[in-house]
Protein backbone atom coordinates (compact mmCIF):
# COMPACT_ATOMS: atom_id res chain seq x y z
CA UNK A 1 0.00 0.00 0.00
CA UNK A 2 3.00 2.19 0.27
CA UNK A 3 4.17 1.65 -2.40
CA UNK A 4 0.65 2.59 -4.06
CA UNK A 5 0.82 6.01 -2.68
CA UNK A 6 4.48 6.49 -3.48
CA UNK A 7 3.52 6.33 -7.09
CA UNK A 8 0.21 8.08 -6.93
CA UNK A 9 2.50 11.19 -5.02
CA UNK A 10 4.96 10.98 -8.04
CA UNK A 11 2.37 11.22 -10.73
CA UNK A 12 1.15 14.18 -8.89
CA UNK A 13 4.40 15.77 -8.96
CA UNK A 14 4.70 14.89 -12.44
CA UNK A 15 1.95 16.71 -13.27
CA UNK A 16 3.02 19.84 -11.22
CA UNK A 17 5.71 19.77 -13.08
CA UNK A 18 4.90 19.99 -16.51
CA UNK A 19 2.05 22.33 -15.66
CA UNK A 20 3.18 25.29 -17.34
CA UNK A 21 3.83 22.94 -20.78
CA UNK A 22 0.25 21.20 -20.23
CA UNK A 23 -1.23 24.82 -20.36
CA UNK A 24 0.59 26.11 -23.31
CA UNK A 25 -0.61 23.29 -25.44
CA UNK A 26 -4.00 23.71 -24.05
CA UNK A 27 -3.93 27.64 -25.12
CA UNK A 28 -2.73 26.95 -28.50
CA UNK A 29 -5.35 24.20 -28.76
CA UNK A 30 -7.92 26.61 -27.78
CA UNK A 31 -6.60 29.18 -29.57
CA UNK A 32 -6.86 27.95 -33.33
CA UNK A 33 -9.90 25.91 -32.97
CA UNK A 34 -10.60 23.23 -35.65
CA UNK A 35 -13.62 21.58 -36.43
CA UNK A 36 -14.37 17.59 -36.62
CA UNK A 37 -12.11 15.77 -38.77
CA UNK A 38 -9.60 19.01 -39.31
CA UNK A 39 -7.84 19.39 -36.09
CA UNK A 40 -4.45 18.81 -38.56
CA UNK A 41 -2.94 22.09 -35.60
CA UNK A 42 -4.18 20.19 -32.73
CA UNK A 43 -2.50 16.83 -33.78
CA UNK A 44 0.70 18.18 -35.15
CA UNK A 45 0.76 20.16 -31.79
CA UNK A 46 0.12 17.39 -29.69
CA UNK A 47 2.31 14.73 -31.41
CA UNK A 48 5.11 17.45 -31.35
CA UNK A 49 4.63 17.78 -27.21
CA UNK A 50 4.94 13.50 -27.18
CA UNK A 51 7.62 13.42 -29.61
CA UNK A 52 10.03 15.79 -26.92
CA UNK A 53 10.13 12.81 -24.52
CA UNK A 54 12.16 10.04 -25.92
CA UNK A 55 10.19 7.44 -23.32
CA UNK A 56 7.45 8.05 -25.72
CA UNK A 57 6.37 6.25 -28.86
CA UNK A 58 4.44 8.69 -31.24
CA UNK A 59 2.58 7.24 -33.78
CA UNK A 60 1.35 10.24 -35.80
CA UNK A 61 -1.88 10.05 -38.32
CA UNK A 62 -2.89 6.96 -36.19
CA UNK A 63 -5.63 5.01 -38.44
CA UNK A 64 -7.42 8.25 -38.99
CA UNK A 65 -5.52 11.26 -40.53
CA UNK A 66 -6.12 13.62 -37.69
CA UNK A 67 -5.36 10.83 -34.74
CA UNK A 68 -2.44 9.70 -32.70
CA UNK A 69 -1.23 7.33 -30.62
CA UNK A 70 1.62 8.15 -27.38
CA UNK A 71 2.39 4.98 -26.08
CA UNK A 72 4.86 4.76 -22.57
CA UNK A 73 5.55 1.66 -21.12
CA UNK A 74 5.56 -0.91 -19.85
CA UNK A 75 5.25 0.03 -16.63
CA UNK A 76 2.89 -1.86 -12.59
CA UNK A 77 1.82 -5.05 -12.24
CA UNK A 78 3.33 -8.15 -10.68
CA UNK A 79 5.67 -10.34 -12.52
CA UNK A 80 2.89 -13.19 -12.58
CA UNK A 81 0.61 -10.73 -13.33
CA UNK A 82 0.11 -9.92 -16.90
CA UNK A 83 0.45 -6.36 -18.44
CA UNK A 84 -2.63 -3.77 -18.31
CA UNK A 85 -2.90 -1.40 -20.98
CA UNK A 86 -4.32 1.95 -20.21
CA UNK A 87 -5.67 4.45 -23.09
CA UNK A 88 -6.19 7.46 -21.75
CA UNK A 89 -8.46 9.42 -24.46
CA UNK A 90 -8.48 12.83 -25.95
CA UNK A 91 -11.04 15.23 -27.63
CA UNK A 92 -9.62 18.40 -29.99
CA UNK A 93 -12.05 19.41 -32.24
CA UNK A 94 -14.19 22.63 -31.61
CA UNK A 95 -17.87 23.92 -32.62
CA UNK A 96 -18.81 25.71 -35.80
CA UNK A 97 -18.60 29.71 -34.84
CA UNK A 98 -17.85 29.30 -31.22
CA UNK A 99 -14.31 27.06 -31.19
CA UNK A 100 -14.16 25.19 -27.90
CA UNK A 101 -17.04 25.89 -26.45
CA UNK A 102 -17.12 22.01 -25.10
CA UNK A 103 -13.60 22.67 -23.59
CA UNK A 104 -12.44 19.78 -25.57
CA UNK A 105 -8.78 22.00 -25.49
CA UNK A 106 -8.62 21.24 -21.64
CA UNK A 107 -9.04 16.82 -22.76
CA UNK A 108 -6.08 17.53 -24.75
CA UNK A 109 -4.16 18.15 -21.73
CA UNK A 110 -4.70 14.67 -20.22
CA UNK A 111 -4.27 11.85 -22.54
CA UNK A 112 -2.60 9.84 -25.04
CA UNK A 113 -4.80 8.36 -27.44
CA UNK A 114 -6.00 11.06 -29.86
CA UNK A 115 -9.29 10.51 -30.67
CA UNK A 116 -10.67 13.67 -33.32
CA UNK A 117 -13.86 14.39 -34.33
CA UNK A 118 -16.05 13.18 -31.16
CA UNK A 119 -18.79 16.39 -32.08
CA UNK A 120 -19.63 15.66 -35.60
CA UNK A 121 -17.87 12.52 -37.18
CA UNK A 122 -17.98 10.04 -33.95
CA UNK A 123 -13.56 9.64 -34.59
CA UNK A 124 -13.53 7.03 -31.89
CA UNK A 125 -15.82 4.85 -33.24
CA UNK A 126 -13.80 5.06 -36.91
CA UNK A 127 -10.82 3.99 -34.74
CA UNK A 128 -12.21 1.46 -32.89
CA UNK A 129 -13.37 -0.21 -36.00
CA UNK A 130 -10.05 0.12 -37.27
CA UNK A 131 -8.36 -1.81 -33.95
CA UNK A 132 -7.31 1.59 -32.68
CA UNK A 133 -8.81 -0.64 -29.16
CA UNK A 134 -8.28 -3.92 -29.50
CA UNK A 135 -4.99 -4.35 -27.23
CA UNK A 136 -6.20 -2.08 -24.79
CA UNK A 137 -7.76 -3.28 -21.54
CA UNK A 138 -8.98 0.04 -20.28
CA UNK A 139 -10.06 3.33 -21.45
CA UNK A 140 -10.32 6.72 -18.88
CA UNK A 141 -11.26 10.37 -20.15
CA UNK A 142 -12.77 13.23 -18.46
CA UNK A 143 -14.68 15.99 -20.06
CA UNK A 144 -15.54 19.38 -18.88
CA UNK A 145 -19.09 20.19 -17.23
CA UNK A 146 -20.85 22.20 -14.97
CA UNK A 147 -20.26 20.18 -12.01
CA UNK A 148 -17.47 17.59 -10.83
CA UNK A 149 -19.05 13.71 -11.32
CA UNK A 150 -17.68 10.49 -11.42
CA UNK A 151 -20.80 9.34 -13.79
CA UNK A 152 -23.11 10.53 -15.38
CA UNK A 153 -25.59 9.07 -17.76
CA UNK A 154 -25.17 10.07 -21.49
CA UNK A 155 -27.53 8.79 -24.03
CA UNK A 156 -27.55 7.31 -27.12
CA UNK A 157 -28.02 9.31 -30.37
CA UNK A 158 -29.04 8.76 -33.64
CA UNK A 159 -28.40 11.91 -36.56
CA UNK A 160 -30.70 11.76 -39.64
CA UNK A 161 -30.91 13.75 -42.21
CA UNK A 162 -34.15 14.40 -44.57
CA UNK A 163 -34.81 15.62 -48.18
CA UNK A 164 -37.91 16.81 -49.86
CA UNK A 165 -37.84 17.15 -53.28
CA UNK A 166 -41.03 19.10 -55.17
CA UNK A 167 -41.01 21.03 -58.81
CA UNK A 168 -40.55 24.61 -58.61
CA UNK A 169 -42.73 26.97 -60.64
CA UNK A 170 -43.66 30.76 -60.51
CA UNK A 171 -45.00 31.20 -56.64
CA UNK A 172 -47.58 34.11 -58.03
CA UNK A 173 -48.11 33.28 -62.05
CA UNK A 174 -48.35 29.44 -61.77
CA UNK A 175 -48.61 28.10 -58.42
CA UNK A 176 -50.77 24.80 -59.12
CA UNK A 177 -48.08 23.35 -61.44
CA UNK A 178 -45.22 23.56 -57.99
CA UNK A 179 -44.46 20.98 -55.48
CA UNK A 180 -43.97 22.60 -52.76
CA UNK A 181 -41.10 21.01 -50.37
CA UNK A 182 -40.79 23.94 -48.11
CA UNK A 183 -43.96 22.63 -46.92
CA UNK A 184 -42.80 18.87 -46.74
CA UNK A 185 -40.10 20.61 -44.47
CA UNK A 186 -42.35 22.48 -42.00
CA UNK A 187 -45.05 19.71 -42.07
CA UNK A 188 -42.13 17.78 -41.12
CA UNK A 189 -40.94 19.78 -38.44
CA UNK A 190 -44.40 20.30 -37.10
CA UNK A 191 -45.02 16.52 -36.82
CA UNK A 192 -41.89 16.29 -35.33
CA UNK A 193 -42.77 19.02 -32.56
CA UNK A 194 -46.28 17.37 -32.04
CA UNK A 195 -44.65 13.60 -31.31
CA UNK A 196 -42.53 15.12 -28.13
CA UNK A 197 -45.94 15.43 -26.64
CA UNK A 198 -46.33 11.25 -27.06
CA UNK A 199 -42.12 10.53 -25.73
CA UNK A 200 -41.37 9.28 -22.41
CA UNK A 201 -39.93 12.58 -20.41
CA UNK A 202 -35.97 11.45 -20.62
CA UNK A 203 -36.20 10.80 -24.53
CA UNK A 204 -35.07 13.95 -27.09
CA UNK A 205 -35.27 14.84 -30.51
CA UNK A 206 -34.30 18.36 -31.41
CA UNK A 207 -33.66 19.91 -34.84
CA UNK A 208 -33.60 22.56 -37.60
CA UNK A 209 -34.23 23.29 -41.29
CA UNK A 210 -31.32 23.31 -43.09
CA UNK A 211 -32.09 24.42 -46.72
CA UNK A 212 -35.74 26.26 -47.33
CA UNK A 213 -36.18 27.65 -51.08
CA UNK A 214 -33.81 29.98 -52.49
CA UNK A 215 -36.20 33.45 -53.07
CA UNK A 216 -40.06 33.91 -52.49
CA UNK A 217 -41.16 33.87 -55.83
CA UNK A 218 -39.94 30.59 -56.36
CA UNK A 219 -41.44 27.67 -55.08
CA UNK A 220 -39.10 25.72 -53.53
CA UNK A 221 -38.22 21.85 -55.33
CA UNK A 222 -35.84 21.28 -52.70
CA UNK A 223 -35.32 21.13 -48.72
CA UNK A 224 -33.18 19.72 -46.10
CA UNK A 225 -33.96 19.41 -42.23
CA UNK A 226 -31.51 17.74 -39.65
CA UNK A 227 -32.30 16.21 -36.29
CA UNK A 228 -30.82 14.65 -33.64
CA UNK A 229 -32.73 11.15 -31.87
CA UNK A 230 -31.61 10.86 -28.25
CA UNK A 231 -32.70 8.27 -25.78
CA UNK A 232 -31.27 6.90 -22.82
CA UNK A 233 -30.60 3.07 -23.70
CA UNK A 234 -29.72 2.14 -27.21
CA UNK A 235 -32.43 -0.37 -27.48
CA UNK A 236 -34.87 2.49 -27.62
CA UNK A 237 -33.45 4.30 -30.34
CA UNK A 238 -34.65 2.18 -32.86
CA UNK A 239 -38.39 2.87 -31.72
CA UNK A 240 -37.94 6.72 -31.63
CA UNK A 241 -36.41 5.95 -35.24
CA UNK A 242 -39.36 4.28 -36.31
CA UNK A 243 -41.74 7.33 -35.22
CA UNK A 244 -39.29 9.63 -36.43
CA UNK A 245 -39.80 8.44 -39.90
CA UNK A 246 -43.64 8.21 -40.02
CA UNK A 247 -43.89 11.79 -39.59
CA UNK A 248 -40.94 12.34 -42.38
CA UNK A 249 -42.82 9.97 -44.46
CA UNK A 250 -46.07 11.63 -43.67
CA UNK A 251 -45.35 15.46 -44.56
CA UNK A 252 -44.29 13.59 -47.88
CA UNK A 253 -47.51 11.95 -48.70
CA UNK A 254 -49.49 15.33 -47.56
CA UNK A 255 -47.77 17.41 -49.92
CA UNK A 256 -46.83 14.80 -52.98
CA UNK A 257 -43.02 14.84 -52.49
CA UNK A 258 -40.45 12.59 -52.43
CA UNK A 259 -38.58 11.96 -49.59
CA UNK A 260 -35.23 10.75 -49.03
CA UNK A 261 -34.29 9.58 -45.14
CA UNK A 262 -30.48 8.81 -44.18
CA UNK A 263 -28.02 8.54 -40.98
CA UNK A 264 -24.92 10.71 -42.14
CA UNK A 265 -22.74 9.52 -39.05
CA UNK A 266 -22.09 6.64 -36.43
CA UNK A 267 -25.04 5.96 -34.01
CA UNK A 268 -23.63 7.07 -30.23
CA UNK A 269 -24.20 4.44 -27.85
CA UNK A 270 -24.90 5.79 -24.32
CA UNK A 271 -22.37 5.29 -21.69
CA UNK A 272 -21.79 2.25 -19.48
CA UNK A 273 -21.41 2.71 -16.34
CA UNK A 274 -18.23 1.22 -14.19
CA UNK A 275 -19.02 0.99 -10.35
CA UNK A 276 -15.78 -0.02 -9.52
CA UNK A 277 -13.93 2.82 -11.94
CA UNK A 278 -16.49 5.26 -10.40
CA UNK A 279 -15.46 4.92 -6.76
CA UNK A 280 -12.14 4.31 -7.27
CA UNK A 281 -11.77 7.85 -9.02
CA UNK A 282 -14.26 9.45 -6.42
CA UNK A 283 -11.99 7.73 -3.62
CA UNK A 284 -8.96 9.47 -5.29
CA UNK A 285 -10.59 13.03 -6.24
CA UNK A 286 -11.62 13.51 -2.72
CA UNK A 287 -8.53 13.12 -1.51
CA UNK A 288 -7.20 16.10 -4.07
CA UNK A 289 -10.31 18.26 -2.56
CA UNK A 290 -12.81 17.23 -5.00
CA UNK A 291 -15.94 17.15 -4.36
CA UNK A 292 -18.81 15.72 -5.63
CA UNK A 293 -22.53 16.78 -5.17
CA UNK A 294 -25.42 14.51 -5.74
CA UNK A 295 -25.93 13.69 -9.38
CA UNK A 296 -28.67 14.17 -11.83
CA UNK A 297 -30.73 10.85 -12.95
CA UNK A 298 -30.77 12.20 -16.51
CA UNK A 299 -28.28 13.86 -18.63
CA UNK A 300 -28.97 14.78 -22.07
CA UNK A 301 -25.21 14.37 -23.79
CA UNK A 302 -23.82 12.55 -25.86
CA UNK A 303 -20.70 11.22 -27.04
CA UNK A 304 -19.10 8.22 -29.06
CA UNK A 305 -16.60 7.25 -25.95
CA UNK A 306 -20.12 5.49 -25.48
CA UNK A 307 -19.67 2.76 -28.42
CA UNK A 308 -16.02 2.34 -26.83
CA UNK A 309 -17.37 1.32 -23.43
CA UNK A 310 -19.19 -0.88 -24.63
CA UNK A 311 -16.36 -2.58 -26.09
CA UNK A 312 -13.75 -1.41 -23.73
CA UNK A 313 -14.06 -1.08 -19.78
CA UNK A 314 -13.83 2.26 -18.77
CA UNK A 315 -14.50 5.63 -17.48
CA UNK A 316 -15.83 8.55 -18.66
CA UNK A 317 -16.34 11.56 -15.44
CA UNK A 318 -16.87 15.35 -15.80
CA UNK A 319 -15.20 17.89 -14.26
CA UNK A 320 -16.12 21.49 -13.28
CA UNK A 321 -13.69 24.52 -14.24
CA UNK A 322 -14.68 27.15 -12.78
CA UNK A 323 -18.04 28.57 -14.98
CA UNK A 324 -21.34 28.39 -14.34
CA UNK A 325 -21.62 29.28 -18.02
CA UNK A 326 -23.00 25.99 -20.31
CA UNK A 327 -21.13 24.23 -22.73
CA UNK A 328 -21.31 24.77 -26.40
CA UNK A 329 -21.79 28.77 -25.68
CA UNK A 330 -19.49 31.11 -26.04
CA UNK A 331 -19.62 32.15 -22.32
CA UNK A 332 -17.84 28.40 -22.07
CA UNK A 333 -15.71 28.84 -24.64
CA UNK A 334 -13.71 32.15 -22.82
CA UNK A 335 -13.80 29.43 -20.00
CA UNK A 336 -11.91 26.59 -21.22
CA UNK A 337 -9.61 29.19 -22.22
CA UNK A 338 -8.94 30.60 -19.23
CA UNK A 339 -5.69 29.98 -16.54
CA UNK A 340 -7.92 29.47 -14.22
CA UNK A 341 -9.36 26.28 -15.77
CA UNK A 342 -6.16 24.49 -15.03
CA UNK A 343 -6.60 23.67 -11.33
CA UNK A 344 -9.49 21.70 -11.97
CA UNK A 345 -8.14 20.15 -15.66
CA UNK A 346 -4.80 18.81 -13.92
CA UNK A 347 -6.78 17.86 -10.41
CA UNK A 348 -8.78 15.75 -12.76
CA UNK A 349 -5.87 14.80 -14.51
CA UNK A 350 -4.33 13.41 -11.27
CA UNK A 351 -7.55 11.86 -9.95
CA UNK A 352 -7.43 9.68 -13.38
CA UNK A 353 -3.96 8.70 -13.17
CA UNK A 354 -4.53 7.21 -9.47
CA UNK A 355 -7.46 5.43 -10.67
CA UNK A 356 -5.39 3.77 -13.12
CA UNK A 357 -2.24 3.47 -10.89
CA UNK A 358 -5.11 1.40 -8.56
CA UNK A 359 -6.46 -1.08 -11.14
CA UNK A 360 -2.99 -1.29 -13.14
CA UNK A 361 -1.18 -2.46 -9.66
CA UNK A 362 -3.99 -4.47 -8.03
CA UNK A 363 -5.36 -7.63 -9.73
CA UNK A 364 -8.47 -7.67 -7.49
CA UNK A 365 -9.46 -4.68 -8.73
CA UNK A 366 -8.92 -4.83 -12.34
CA UNK A 367 -11.20 -8.35 -11.80
CA UNK A 368 -13.81 -6.17 -10.60
CA UNK A 369 -13.55 -3.67 -12.99
CA UNK A 370 -14.67 -6.22 -15.64
CA UNK A 371 -17.27 -8.08 -13.72
CA UNK A 372 -18.50 -4.95 -13.32
CA UNK A 373 -18.35 -3.77 -17.51
CA UNK A 374 -19.86 -7.83 -18.49
CA UNK A 375 -22.88 -6.84 -15.94
CA UNK A 376 -23.39 -3.36 -17.24
CA UNK A 377 -24.01 -5.04 -20.59
CA UNK A 378 -26.43 -8.10 -19.74
CA UNK A 379 -28.47 -5.05 -17.86
CA UNK A 380 -28.30 -3.12 -21.49
CA UNK A 381 -30.55 -6.03 -22.53
CA UNK A 382 -33.06 -6.50 -20.18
Amino acid sequence: MDNLQQMKDTLQLCVDRHKDELYSVSRDIWSRPELAGEETHAHDRLVSFFSQDRAWAVESHYKLQTAFRAQWGPVGGREDEPLVNVAFLCEYDALPGIGHACGHNLIAEITVLGTPAEEDIGGKIDLMNAGAFSDVDLVFMAHPAQQDASFLPCIALKEVSVKYYGKASHASAYPWEGVNALDAAVLAYNNMSALRQKLKPEWRLHGIIKHGGVKPNIIPDFSELHFYLRTPLLKDLCILKEKAEACFRAAALATGCKVEISYPSHENHNILPNATLAKLYEANGKALGIQFPEQPDNFSGSTDFGNVSFSVPGIHPFFYICTDAFNHTEEYTEAAGSEKAQLFTLRTAKALAMTAVDVVCCPDLLRQVRDDFRLAKLEQDR
